[in-house]
Formats: structure tokens, sequence, C-alpha cells
């Protein structure tokens, strides 16, 4: 699905009308056919989880924007496209209430160096294959990537 600004906002205003506050963005970055996964640190919420690069939309912040700050953020890389939208997931956080991943496959201006800031290991995995715990939702996105 293509991505644009009211996309963004429908998806936020659908997730507030079902009671959703907290709200993630997440980037599927690619190299060739391979997708990047990150380690949650030990002592983190959900330590030693693999994901995609995600992080919390601020207040006033668009979905498309937390996507792009988000992934520079967590591994150094820019955003240059956010492509396709990917789908989202629900998940209980840290706080007991529901949080809703949106997920989108995203183009980056190059794929290296990735500097860690928030997770303690990379790598790059083949999207449908064996993937390193990851959860449904996140194997689930990456089957539509």
């Amino acid at each position: 699905m293509t991505v644009t600004s009211d996309l963004a906002r429908t998806l936020a205003e659908e997730a507030e009308a079902e009671g959703i506050t907290t709200l993630v963005a997440a980037a599927v970055v690619t190299d060739a056919d391979r997708i990047l996964l990150v380690r949650r640190k030990p002592d983190d919420f959900m330590g030693g989880l693999w994901e995609i690069p995600s992080g919390h939309v601020d207040a006033g912040e668009n979905i498309l924007d937390a996507t792009r700050r988000e992934t520079r953020e967590e591994t150094g890389l820019t955003v240059s496209s956010v492509d396709r939208y990917l789908g989202h997931f629900d998940y209980e956080n840290s706080r007991g209430t529901t949080t809703r991943q949106f997920n989108f496959a995203v183009t980056v201006a190059e794929t290296g160096p990735l500097i860690l800031t928030e997770h303690d290991l990379h790598r790059w995995a083949a999207p449908t294959g064996d993937l390193p715990g990851v959860t449904d939702g996140v194997r689930k996105a990456l089957a539509n990537a």
C-alpha cells in the first residue's frame, strides 16, 4: 500500500478510535534479499528479542516522521523513502497497556555502517528463513515485505 501523510494520519486516528494511545513506528530495512534485525539489550523490556528498528511516535509527530527518526536514532541509517505500509500488530507494553506497531518497508541511503544505540547486536537475515527470536507480529510484517 502506497504511503502518504493521509494514510499515516488515518492509521493514527483508527488506533486512537480503538483506544490505543501508544504508537510505534517500525522500519523494514533491506539490503538485496536480506532484512535488518536488531537485538534488544538483555536488561531492556523484552530483552534478547530480535526486532526491526522501531520506536515510539512522539506527541505531535506523524508516523512517517517517527519511522525516519527512530531508524536514524537506533541504527545511524538515513531513510531516503518510506515505500510501503506492511500492516500493524498490537502488543502489551511494559506498562500493561496496548501498543500498536506500524510497519513500513523503507529505502535507506546506505546500509552501513550501522551504529547501534539501543540494541546490542544486529544481523542481516532472509525474511522467510529461520528468523532468530522474533515475535509473530514481526514475522508477519516481514512476510509482507
